[in-house]
């Protein structure tokens, strides 16, 4: 039977996460960086406790008035010591509740940075490694941060997006860009299904797309995600696919 995770990013205090994670089966929690604080941070690890969803860190950069999404001169160093800050930070919290970190997966910029910059990509792992290499992460699919964190013996999740144009190369369309964001949820309902099923996307322009698809993301900042989450879960149970977690490289 096919299978796929289906995470959001949550905790950024602009959503309705309790609404949310019920409907997913991994949550990228925003550490401090682009958005949230300890309160934010400890509210949604207990929502995925009680719903027995898979919690992560969402690191970021420093930057909330671009919620960073903005591109930034950075140092490998300077990432690896961010991303540290931020998963130690979130995951003294995850201990206090009890509970364990799952994932980790860039915010934005830094995603986007990761996906194609080896040297990013390498500090984001070198971060992670250091701090937990059981901890799996999450990267664009088919992108330099999964073959670079994988290349350092870390597990990696290939992440597609239910709700984010892409282009002939693979990559998100940057925000602004006619089609960057699907605005409909019959859009990202067909998209997640031909993700999940096929792993192929027709685009626009006629070029056909393939990408692994390991965990679909929906973005929780958009004001309809709690919507769009309902009918994209029902969509993909439909079709006969299992919405859960990667495996942890203990189950492998």
């Amino acid at each position: 039977m096919p299978r796929i995770d289906f995470n959001c990013d949550l905790g950024e205090n602009c959503g309705d996460d309790a609404a949310i994670i019920p409907l997913i089966s991994s949550a990228s929690i925003a550490c401090g960086g682009h958005a949230g604080d300890d309160d934010t941070m400890r509210r949604t690890l207990r929502l995925c406790r009680e719903h027995g969803v898979a919690a992560g860190a969402h690191p970021g950069f420093v930057d909330r008035e671009h919620f960073g999404r903005r591109e930034m001169a950075v140092t490998p160093g300077h990432v690896t010591l961010l991303v540290t800050a931020q998963l130690r930070r979130l995951a003294r919290i995850a201990t206090d509740e009890g509970m364990r970190l799952a994932f980790v997966k860039p915010h934005g910029a830094l995603y986007n940075m990761a996906a194609r910059d080896a040297d990013i990509a390498g500090a984001i792992a070198e971060a992670v490694a250091g701090f937990d290499p059981s901890l799996i992460v999450y990267g664009l699919s088919g992108s330099t941060l999964t073959e670079v964190a994988r290349d350092n013996g870390l597990s990696v999740a290939h992440e597609v997006f239910a709700e984010r144009g892409y282009g002939a190369d693979g990559r998100l369309l940057p925000r602004g860009v006619p089609g960057a964001v699907l605005e409909t949820v019959e859009a990202a309902v067909a998209q997640a299904r031909a993700l999940a099923t096929t792993g192929t996307l027709e685009l626009a322009g006629g070029d056909t797309l393939k990408l692994q698809a390991d965990t679909l993301c929906l973005h929780g900042d958009r004001p309809d995600a709690a919507a769009f989450a309902g009918a994209l879960r029902e969509a993909l149970e439909a079709d006969g696919i299992t919405i859960a977690p990667p495996p942890s490289p203990q189950e492998g």
